[in-house]
């Protein structure tokens, strides 16, 4: 059965090619759809760069035809411009205005009547709000969902755990090493770890990291000593360290919720790689401007004066690597060291960023747009590290499923150049690590 999709606008503008996700279909796009993209095409962020893509779309389309009759995509399916089915009759019926978003529905309700199945109509919008309209008008109604990716609960960890026999973990601490049959393990993925535990003597435990031929898995030690005077507190800390002391594993990505340490790891595994080991020329911190509820407006001073309270978690962060208890001693100390650079994501575009360390913080923030212009500027002999907690997003347009962050995890799980590492334990205090699991 051929069904007809009614694409709202919040769709287009948040993936203007979700246009070819609906296979053979047919495709509706609303007049008033367009005037609303019209609208946001001067804008100079992420939605106005997906509405000037709209456009272009659009026109290329029109090239094999007039819209508004429809044209057909290389999916097979159909694209029409809907100039038609405008009347508003059906929703004067239950006594709602001529917004815009109820103008989508009643194309859509007389589409609807229209069809020789009423189920063939189905509107798409990401608006929650306008699926309950819809819903009550007893018109079909879905979110778009193509490009989400697993949800946070069943994001991928970086580890597993299992049990083994005895005569297996003896096996594994004498050779170092077992094979993935000898584990009963079918698959893995490169760097991926294995808490193993003695089904007999449930005290013993090993760990095991698969190497990049996913073949093998290698006993692994780990540092406990401790980085810069960090030290890791659970199991899950002593494995993103090895991710992150790596010079091969040019990707690291780490999720947690907050009070789990990954800033503080990652910036004291920084600083050794940089500092100590001089594996890289610079050390790179930044992450994304997004505000935590109302933005407080335009802020005074230079660039640096600007930044500064939205760097403010970062140099929280170096100050207790530092040992400094002013903002001053911090800065005397950077400004020292020269290889410590700290910034906002807005200056990235059209940067190449060779031999560095690049850390950024709240990257569940990036869009997948966002998340690859990042990944692109990486030079050679860099290594780039993305953290953040997807269950924490403050951007208004993304949510667990589409930020940036569980879309690099998700796309790169399985190249041997990336880690990935999911933090359980709070270690900031007992008070945030409720606050973090109950609020």
């Amino acid at each position: 059965m051929i069904k007809t999709y009614i694409l709202d606008t919040n769709v287009l503008l948040h993936d203007p090619l979700s246009i070819y996700s609906f296979a053979d279909n047919k495709v509706v796009i609303p007049a008033v759809v367009l005037e609303e993209i019209d609208t946001k095409k001067r804008l100079t962020d992420e939605i106005g760069r997906n509405a000037r893509e709209v456009a272009r779309l659009l026109d290329k389309l029109r090239e094999q035809g007039k819209l508004h009759e429809g044209v057909e995509m290389p999916n097979k399916g159909q694209m029409v411009v809907e100039l038609n089915h405008r009347s508003h009759e059906q929703l004067e019926k239950h006594g709602l205005e001529k917004t815009n978003d109820n103008r989508i529905l009643a194309i859509a309700l007389n589409l609807k009547e229209e069809a020789s199945d009423p189920r063939s109509v189905v509107l798409i919008t990401k608006d929650a709000l306008l699926r309950v309209k819809a819903d009550a008008l007893g018109l079909p109604a879905e979110d778009f969902l193509s490009d989400h990716v697993s949800q946070f609960d069943h994001i991928y960890k970086g580890y597993s755990e299992s049990w083994i026999e005895s005569d297996t973990m003896d096996r594994l601490f004498e050779n170092r090493s077992l094979s993935l049959k000898e584990a009963g393990i079918k698959e893995t993925f490169p760097h991926h770890f294995y808490i193993f535990r003695d089904t007999v003597n449930q005290s013993r435990s090993a760990l095991a990291m698969a190497d990049e031929s996913m073949q093998k898995l290698e006993l692994f030690l780990g540092e406990s000593e401790g980085i810069w005077g960090i030290r890791p507190r659970n199991v899950q800390q002593r494995m993103a360290m090895e991710l992150l002391t790596r010079k091969d594993i040019p990707l690291v990505t780490l999720v947690g919720k907050a009070g789990t340490g990954k800033t503080l790891l990652a910036l004291a595994c920084g600083m050794y790689l940089t500092e100590d080991k001089q594996l890289f020329k610079k050390l790179l911190v930044t992450r994304p401007v997004v505000p935590v509820g109302k933005d407080i407006g335009y802020l005074p001073g230079e660039k640096d004066e600007k930044l500064r309270p939205w760097m403010q978690p970062i140099y929280d962060n170096l100050e207790f690597l530092f040992n400094t208890k002013k903002d001053t001693e911090l800065e005397d100390i950077l400004a020292g060291m020269s290889s410590v650079q700290v910034e906002a994501l807005t200056y990235i575009r059209g940067r190449s960023i060779p031999d560095q360390f690049i850390i950024i913080d709240e990257a569940q923030n990036l869009t997948k747009h966002e998340v690859k212009t990042i990944i692109t500027r990486v030079g050679e002999g860099s290594k780039v590290v993305l953290m953040g907690d997807p269950k924490q997003i403050d951007h208004p347009y993304l949510d667990e499923y589409t930020n940036g962050l569980s879309y690099v995890i998700e796309r790169m799980k399985h190249l041997t150049i990336s880690g990935h590492m999911k933090f359980e334990k709070g270690e900031r205090s007992g008070l945030a690590q409720l606050a973090a699991d109950l609020l």
